[in-house]
């Protein structure tokens, strides 16, 4: 009977406790604070690192616990890395953006400017001539005048021509066709920046080494071809002639002895080719066209001379005009008036400074694809080289020529030099 009292009393108090121990559990839980789960930026790494520490049993030691918090930073730092990378994407396409809008603006600045010195070039041309004929006309009527007439026509006279000779000094010295033709230049060049950059930007995959190289195209082409007259000009009569460059200098490499490997659309041959290229080059086109940028060069040095200094001699002659020294000084004064009216035509009118200019741009571009070539081919790696196969098809092209022909090109330029030992007469250039 007392044991059967006993394990009732027993049932009741471990039945109380455990309905207890339920309610405390349920209050417990009811009065939990809610916690946020929302709006959390930090990625933890794949795998949990509490069960990790946990499974390895109560012998964990001090080298195993500092292995798993360095695993866990490496595993932070490269998330950090790959969402630095994702926001240098879209600064790499906003500059990219911002370069592209300044090259347009400047085409569009070389253009205005180009056209307004074309104006200038025309303008001054009609009214120096028109001033140079109506001071030969007078003087010519001065000659057949005397007493008041005289006077007044011969100082009229005098007084245009030395006019005449001051713009012509001016016109000469700034060469306004050629003026034009940089600023051709120039706008031509800028559209062509202005196409790379939108090819590059639909790549999809612009880098910061495009930005750069972008930004140096362009100062280049501001110092080679610039807007102000005074100050950074270019040099209308340079001692030298030299082709005109507008590119950022590429960087010379030390050609190491290597194995040659095909890879990445180069061959052996194709190597050869382009050399033979960049040789024809060299000795044809380029050379060529320094020649004829100096022939005229000294043209028009002569040109700019004998115009100011006809002007010259028939302000002269009509100043000295009258009885007392013969007919020797109306002579002179139509005459060299006359002869300063054909020189200014021929130097402006026929834009002699333009064909000057356009000769050393022509050169520039040859030098500009030689140098292209011989860094490809200088690069030794070739897997960093421009695709060879594309890079034949370019060459081709910018030369006027097909595949074949200038696979032609190269064939009979080493056959020249290896055979006869001289440079095949054939230009490598079709276009121009």
């Amino acid at each position: 009977m007392a044991s059967l009292r006993s394990s009732s009393v027993i049932r009741s108090v471990a039945y109380s406790s455990s309905c207890c121990s339920r309610r405390g559990t349920t209050r417990a839980t009811i009065n939990m604070p809610k916690l946020r789960t929302g709006g959390l930026s930090l990625r933890l790494p794949a795998r949990d690192l509490v069960p990790e520490v946990l499974d390895m049993g109560p012998g964990l030691s001090a080298a195993t616990t500092s292995h798993v918090e360095k695993k866990y930073e490496s595993s932070t730092n490269r998330n950090s890395h790959s969402l630095g990378s994702n926001v240098s994407g879209p600064m790499v396409i906003a500059k990219l953006h911002a370069i592209m809008q300044a090259v347009a603006d400047r085409v569009e600045m070389h253009q205005n400017i180009g056209e307004q010195r074309d104006n200038w070039n025309s303008l001054l041309l009609t009214s120096i001539n028109a001033i140079t004929l109506t001071a030969a006309t007078m003087a010519g009527i001065a000659a057949t005048s005397v007493g008041g007439p005289l006077l007044a026509l011969k100082t009229s006279s005098t007084l245009m021509y030395l006019a005449a000779t001051g713009m012509l000094v001016v016109m000469n010295q700034i060469q306004p066709s050629q003026l034009v033709e940089e600023q051709r230049n120039a706008a031509r060049l800028f559209k062509q920046l202005h196409g790379r950059i939108q090819t590059t930007l639909s790549s999809g995959n612009p880098t910061s080494s495009d930005v750069e190289d972008a930004m140096k195209k362009v100062l280049a082409l501001d110092k080679a071809y610039p807007l102000p007259l005074i100050g950074v000009m270019l040099e209308k009569f340079p001692e030298t002639v030299e082709p005109a460059v507008w590119w950022p200098q590429h960087r010379q490499r030390q050609e190491k002895p290597m194995k040659r490997r095909d890879g990445n659309g180069w061959s052996v041959e194709l190597e050869e080719e382009m050399r033979e290229v960049v040789g024809v080059l060299k000795r044809k086109d380029t050379e060529d066209y320094l020649r004829l940028g100096k022939i005229a060069l000294k043209v028009n040095k002569i040109l700019s001379i004998s115009g100011p200094l006809l002007t010259g001699i028939a302000a002269c002659g009509t100043a000295f005009m009258g009885s007392s020294h013969g007919s020797w000084a109306p002579l002179v004064g139509v005459v060299a008036g006359a002869m300063a009216s054909v020189v200014n035509t021929m130097e402006h009118g026929g834009q002699v400074g333009m064909v000057f200019e356009m000769y050393r741009s022509n050169a520039g571009f040859f030098r500009l694809m030689e140098e292209t070539i011989e860094s490809n081919l200088n690069e030794r790696d070739v897997q960093r080289r421009e695709n060879g196969e594309l890079f034949e098809m370019k060459v081709a092209l910018h030369l006027g020529r097909s595949l074949s022909g200038l696979k032609n090109l190269a064939a009979a330029s080493s056959y020249a030099s290896s055979e006869k030992g001289e440079a095949i007469e054939e230009f490598a250039s079709k276009l121009f």
